[in-house]
Protein backbone atom coordinates (compact mmCIF):
# COMPACT_ATOMS: atom_id res chain seq x y z
CA UNK A 1 0.00 0.00 0.00
CA UNK A 2 1.04 3.45 -1.14
CA UNK A 3 1.75 5.50 2.32
CA UNK A 4 0.41 9.16 2.73
CA UNK A 5 4.25 10.81 2.09
CA UNK A 6 4.21 8.47 -0.97
CA UNK A 7 1.20 9.99 -2.51
CA UNK A 8 2.53 13.59 -1.68
CA UNK A 9 5.85 12.63 -3.49
CA UNK A 10 4.51 10.98 -6.55
CA UNK A 11 2.08 14.49 -6.81
CA UNK A 12 4.69 16.59 -6.26
CA UNK A 13 6.94 14.94 -8.90
CA UNK A 14 3.68 15.13 -11.08
CA UNK A 15 3.26 18.38 -10.90
CA UNK A 16 6.47 19.37 -11.79
CA UNK A 17 7.06 17.05 -14.60
CA UNK A 18 3.66 18.94 -16.04
CA UNK A 19 4.94 22.16 -15.06
CA UNK A 20 8.24 21.07 -17.31
CA UNK A 21 5.81 20.08 -20.16
CA UNK A 22 3.54 23.24 -20.18
CA UNK A 23 6.66 25.27 -19.94
CA UNK A 24 8.92 23.52 -22.60
CA UNK A 25 5.58 23.12 -25.14
CA UNK A 26 4.53 27.08 -24.72
CA UNK A 27 8.35 27.85 -25.62
CA UNK A 28 8.78 25.51 -28.69
CA UNK A 29 5.14 26.07 -30.11
CA UNK A 30 3.43 29.66 -28.85
CA UNK A 31 6.50 31.49 -28.71
CA UNK A 32 7.91 31.76 -32.33
CA UNK A 33 4.31 33.50 -32.71
CA UNK A 34 4.86 36.37 -30.57
CA UNK A 35 6.81 39.73 -31.54
CA UNK A 36 10.49 39.61 -30.33
CA UNK A 37 10.25 43.06 -28.30
CA UNK A 38 7.05 41.32 -26.50
CA UNK A 39 7.31 41.01 -22.93
CA UNK A 40 7.03 37.33 -22.41
CA UNK A 41 10.02 37.07 -24.77
CA UNK A 42 12.15 37.72 -21.29
CA UNK A 43 10.89 34.48 -19.86
CA UNK A 44 11.97 32.23 -21.69
CA UNK A 45 15.98 31.36 -23.52
CA UNK A 46 17.12 31.72 -26.99
CA UNK A 47 15.18 28.52 -28.99
CA UNK A 48 18.65 27.45 -29.91
CA UNK A 49 18.51 26.25 -26.65
CA UNK A 50 14.78 24.62 -26.87
CA UNK A 51 16.69 21.81 -29.17
CA UNK A 52 20.01 21.88 -27.32
CA UNK A 53 18.41 20.65 -23.92
CA UNK A 54 16.67 17.72 -25.13
CA UNK A 55 19.69 16.80 -27.40
CA UNK A 56 21.82 16.50 -24.19
CA UNK A 57 19.68 14.88 -21.74
CA UNK A 58 18.96 11.99 -24.50
CA UNK A 59 22.73 11.62 -24.87
CA UNK A 60 23.25 11.92 -21.17
CA UNK A 61 20.50 9.11 -20.44
CA UNK A 62 21.78 7.01 -23.39
CA UNK A 63 25.37 7.64 -21.90
CA UNK A 64 24.31 6.53 -18.34
CA UNK A 65 21.84 3.57 -19.68
CA UNK A 66 24.87 2.14 -21.54
CA UNK A 67 27.33 2.24 -18.29
CA UNK A 68 24.68 0.47 -16.90
CA UNK A 69 24.41 -2.43 -19.17
CA UNK A 70 28.31 -2.42 -19.57
CA UNK A 71 28.88 -3.00 -16.06
CA UNK A 72 25.99 -5.49 -15.89
CA UNK A 73 27.54 -7.42 -18.54
CA UNK A 74 31.08 -6.76 -16.31
CA UNK A 75 29.85 -8.26 -13.30
CA UNK A 76 27.97 -11.66 -15.24
CA UNK A 77 31.37 -12.05 -17.12
CA UNK A 78 33.17 -12.12 -13.61
CA UNK A 79 30.94 -14.64 -11.72
CA UNK A 80 30.78 -17.10 -14.94
CA UNK A 81 34.61 -17.09 -14.45
CA UNK A 82 34.64 -17.81 -11.17
CA UNK A 83 32.10 -20.39 -11.42
CA UNK A 84 34.16 -22.72 -13.25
Amino acid sequence: MATGLDQVVGMAMMSLGSLIFIYYTLWVVLLPFVDADHVIQSYFPDRMYAMLIPVVAGVLALLVIGSFIFVILLKKRASEKKSK
